[in-house]
């Protein structure tokens, strides 16, 4: 007799278990999802063209806004480390929808915020919350591929993760701009748009059970989630990952000082508007670019990354904003390919059980690599000249990525059956 397997929401119509096999899931369950990932993006990049603002109503100097940037990246690691693999104990929903929750008090604080002090509240919760769902989100986005294709899983994860980053500072810029309470609108607007992808998230079924109907125990400590015998094959991707959010994160630290130093141009419109184009041209070309192998678009990244450094500092230097357009769109490109190239890599060697740590283990070093450039760019300002300090930063990040480059070439694409069981 076939043994009847049960998930959660299984019951009768759509969601009804079947002898033997899983139900599909239901149509529409995989943009929703890629769509809670892009939203729960916005929220990392919202703040960015309002800084300015933000520093002459609060009154705080560069270094505070490091400090600030850094709680973000805290409240990321601390999710991932913390709470990486617990949806593939409980399920996707069940921790998704919390992070959702989450970003929803952090926009509040950010509408509320009085001080400094309650910018730092306000970020750290929103590191925490994209840090949580971002494993989440891109695992589940991986599973609800027809026929499991990773490969497409990968494209569209990163795909959703960039347009979310896009459409972040443009929304805050425009409403700054043009609207009433450049402060606080664009955070209210960001709420309505959480609280609509979390009540469709709720109509997606899980294939995870908890841990009552399992019989295993819940279990959550901080630890590194890769299995031993996969780590080789996990390196390549996590230092292409680094290197490729530093590169990230060095254009968000740079491109607004160069705007407002060297060009004049101190609107968040404008600030709004240049991060808009990175990460359109980054998820234009993620989609463009699909078919080009994982390992092939790891290494073009890591090609391109020291050429777009040193277009960036040479577009402040020379204080030219057709040299920061260029830059920024070379920018784009070089990490569409290195961070779906990455992420691809481990869609395809993680094991099904253990999907949402291996990504977020990924995403672990994703984001450690993204808070390197702004931190130090930040706190050697205040030692030396901004310029210096771009300058030493730069160097430092092009000689990371032709570490990656000296690794990934003697990556074996190849994984050991077994190794992935």
């Amino acid at each position: 007799m076939t043994e009847k397997r049960r998930f959660p929401n299984e019951g009768s119509g759509l969601f009804a278990s079947v002898p033997g096999r899983q139900r599909p899931y239901p149509r529409g369950s995989l943009p929703i999802v890629a769509s809670g990932l892009a939203f729960m993006f916005v929220g990392a990049t919202l703040p960015t063209p309002l800084y300015p603002l933000y520093r002459q109503a609060f009154g705080f100097g560069g270094v505070t806004l490091t400090l600030i940037y850094a709680v973000y990246v805290l409240g990321n690691l601390a999710a991932l480390s913390i709470f990486g693999r617990l949806s593939d104990q409980v399920g996707r929903r069940r921790v998704i929808l919390p992070a959702i929750a989450v970003s929803v008090v952090s926009a509040l604080m950010f509408v509320f915020a009085r001080s400094s002090g309650g910018l730092f509240a306000a970020r750290a919760l929103s590191g925490f919350a994209t840090g949580l769902a971002s494993g989440v989100a891109t695992a589940w986005i991986s599973e609800l591929q027809p026929q499991k294709d990773k490969g497409a899983g990968a494209v569209m994860a990163s795909a959703a993760n960039f347009i979310g980053l896009a459409i972040g500072p443009l929304m805050a810029g425009v409403l700054a701009r043009f609207a009433p309470w450049p402060l606080r609108l664009s955070f209210l607007a960001y709420i309505l748009m959480l609280f609509a992808v979390g009540i469709a998230i709720c109509r997606v079924p899980e294939r995870v059970p908890s841990p009552i109907q399992s019989g295993k125990e819940l279990s959550i400590r901080p630890r590194f989630g890769v299995p031993r015998a996969l780590l080789i094959h996990f390196v390549p991707p996590a230092v292409t990952a680094f290197v490729t959010f530093a590169l990230m994160g060095f254009y968000s630290a740079l491109i607004p000082s160069v705007l407002a130093e060297h060009l004049h141009q101190k609107s968040p419109l404008v600030a709004g508007l240049i991060a808009f184009g990175l990460f359109t041209v980054a998820a234009l070309t993620t989609m463009l670019a699909r078919n080009v192998e994982s390992r092939a678009a790891m290494l073009s990244a890591l090609s391109l990354f020291p050429p777009c450094l040193g277009l960036l500092v040479y577009a402040d230097l020379s204080q030219s904003m057709l040299v920061l357009l260029a830059a920024a769109a070379a920018g784009g490109i070089a990490a569409s390919l290195g961070y779906r190239g990455s992420l691809q890599v481990v869609n395809g060697i993680a094991p099904s059980d253990k999907r949402g740590e291996m990504v977020s283990s990924y995403f672990l070093f994703a984001f450690a690599g993204n808070s390197l450039p702004v931190i130090g760019v930040g706190l050697l300002s205040a030692r030396a000249s901004p310029g210096a300090a771009q300058i030493v930063f730069a160097v430092v990040i092009a000689v990371l990525a032709a570490v990656g480059l000296m690794v990934g070439r003697r990556y074996d694409p190849r994984v050991p059956q077994a190794a992935s069981r």
